[in-house]
């Protein structure tokens, strides 16, 4: 395997793994942002209180997400497929 075609396949994967992953990151940064600001609005001072908001946000966008997130995937490996039969031939 060349070296550029590895270090393509890499940064690809690198890309795909960020794009995945950033709806189910930001919901979880947004909410938990929310839930802290209430929180020193209410002077609320429980540090578990987040935990259980952020994990129902990430869960509902990831399970909203999914269909996205597999057609994302599967086009990106179809491509990476394509790059390594162009470039070995």
């Amino acid at each position: 395997m060349d070296q550029a075609l590895f270090l393509t396949i890499f940064q690809k994967t690198i890309v795909l793994t960020m794009i995945v992953s950033a709806p189910i990151l930001l919901s979880a940064i947004v909410v938990g942002l929310t839930i802290s600001i209430i929180q020193s609005v209410t002077q609320i001072q429980e540090q578990t209180l987040t935990f259980v908001p952020k994990i129902f946000a990430a869960l509902i966008v990831l399970i909203v997400a999914t269909p996205w997130i597999v057609d994302v995937f599967t086009s990106t490996t179809k491509e990476m497929f394509e790059y390594i039969k162009v470039f070995i031939s």
